[in-house]
């Protein structure tokens, strides 16, 4: 029997190819017999919630637990509208990108190919994202650094607390439970990881913030509504601006949320577009139940920001303690020491190995679903094949992380290792932006594209992510735009 004919969009790039074999179900493939009509209470839409909360995860990591509570520690209150804002003006390039992978039931890089022009197979956007992520191999290293040094602290294996021996022991401990944890590389395992994370570390800050007004950290509504006054003091614009573009959704996760939409269902779902209204009126459907998504990812988000940042301006800014250099972990203790006593400084340890592992766990499992698709469109693999790609995925998920790990145990710098992935997710922001805007005008029917409000909303934040992806490459390397 002949195989079934695939139908194929720009870029060459199959939307709805069959499955290898009856007996594997692909979640990248759209077919008639896989769709479902999306809920049309609130209530069944909660129940197909879950990407939102591991982009989460992903993205409440070392951003948060350090240069917030920095900027809470230098600038008190004063900037707490500064973090409302971060959060939320970056969400709307996330949900226009979802939008199109609905629709289309492509992945972000398979989109980031039809932009032109080409270098290859590929365009010169999965270039850049190719030389990003090399970049960022050095930030994730030093996360898993971060939460080393925590469990190290916590409980040293062998030697001195922060010694070599120390942190090397605990670096293998925490890459080897995070690649064991994602093993299977299903994404339903992600999902329930993730949301566990998210659960814990945001009880965790969310109930310390809460708590702070009971103690003599206290704050009031006056400070709250000060904060929102839209002033930013002398000499903190500097990190004012580097919270800005650390915090929330960065262009890399907005890239891996395509795929966390596709391996849940949103796209499957909604079928491939055979041109009737039936599916249209699915592809609304479940179109709402992804934007309740991003927010319910974004409340997480700024929830756990606004906690972090609190936590800085009441405990940290009055003491005149900012969170700097090795003695980085030390100072941040004092939020929990000096409120709860010397006994807190342990669940200090617990909450920052939560975020920082967190974080990890998001990039064990996104990052080597985005090299495996690279290598598809490269031509060195099959992505269509569900055997081969599952197979790639599971190698990566062993080999990546390790390779995280050697370069934090060679570079021994975490502040450093971010910076050198600070430069090259600040040019992928802007290259993101040109591609959203474009796949929109070709991708996206007029009737999917929402109010002009909403046309409104992705061009404000357009513009912050350009402004944002321009001030990261020039701050990393050297050259200030704050006038300090």
């Amino acid at each position: 029997m002949p195989r079934p004919a695939t139908k194929t969009t720009s870029g060459d790039s199959p939307v709805a190819p069959a499955a290898t074999t009856a007996a594997v179900t692909d979640p990248y493939a759209l077919r008639p017999e896989d769709v479902r009509e999306a809920p049309g209470a609130f209530t069944g839409r909660l129940r197909h919630l879950g990407p939102g909360f591991v982009l989460s995860a992903a993205v409440v990591g070392s951003g948060e637990l350090i240069v917030t509570t920095s900027l809470g520690a230098r600038a008190g209150f004063a900037l707490l509208w500064l973090v409302v804002v971060s959060a939320g003006v970056k969400v709307w390039v996330q949900m226009e990108l979802a939008r199109w992978t609905i629709l289309n039931g492509r992945t972000a890089l398979e989109g980031y190919r039809d932009i032109g022009p080409r270098i290859g197979r590929v365009s010169w956007i999965n270039w850049l994202w190719i030389g990003m992520d090399f970049a960022k191999m050095f930030q994730r290293g030093g996360i898993i650094g971060g939460t080393a040094a925590a469990c190290s602290i916590l409980w040293p294996i062998t030697g001195e607390a922060l010694s070599f021996r120390s942190l090397t022991a605990w670096t293998i401990v925490v890459t080897s439970v995070a690649v064991a944890l994602l093993r299977s590389g299903k994404y339903g395992m992600v999902e329930r990881l993730c949301v566990a994370s998210v659960v814990v570390f945001t009880l965790a800050t969310v109930g310390l913030a809460a708590g702070l007004p009971f103690t003599e950290f206290g704050y009031g509504a006056g400070e709250l509504v000060g904060g929102l006054s839209f002033r930013i003091p002398a000499g903190t614009i500097g990190i004012a601006l580097a919270m800005f573009g650390i915090t929330g959704v960065g262009a890399d996760e907005m890239t891996t949320y395509t795929y966390w939409c596709i391996e849940k269902g949103y796209a499957r779902w909604t079928g491939p577009d055979d041109g009737t209204e039936q599916r249209a009126r699915r592809a609304e459907g479940w179109l709402k139940v992804m934007r309740l998504d991003v927010a319910a990812g974004w409340l997480v988000c700024t929830l756990c920001t606004l906690s972090f940042y609190v936590i800085g301006a009441a405990v940290l800014h009055p003491q005149h303690l900012v969170p700097e250099g090795n003695s980085m972990i030390t100072t941040l203790s004092r939020v929990y020491t000096d409120t709860m006593g010397p006994w807190a400084e342990y669940l200090f340890l617990a909450g920052a190995i939560a975020v920082l592992f967190s974080t990890l766990i998001g990039s064990t499992a996104s990052v080597p679903r985005l090299w495996t698709n690279t290598l598809g469109l490269l031509g060195v693999i099959d992505w269509h094949d569900v055997r081969v790609r599952e197979r790639t995925i599971k190698i990566l998920t062993f080999c990546l992380p390790a390779l995280w790990a050697a370069s934090y145990l060679f570079v021994q710098s975490p502040v450093l290792m971010v910076q050198i992935g600070g430069i090259g997710g600040g040019a992928f922001l802007l290259a993101v932006v040109v591609a959203v805007w474009r796949l929109r005008s070709t991708g996206v029917e007029r009737r999917f594209r929402g109010s002009p409000w909403l046309t409104f909303a992705l061009a404000v934040s357009s513009a912050a992510i350009v402004f944002l992806g321009v001030y990261g490459v020039l701050d990393v390397l050297g050259v200030s735009l704050a006038g300090e």
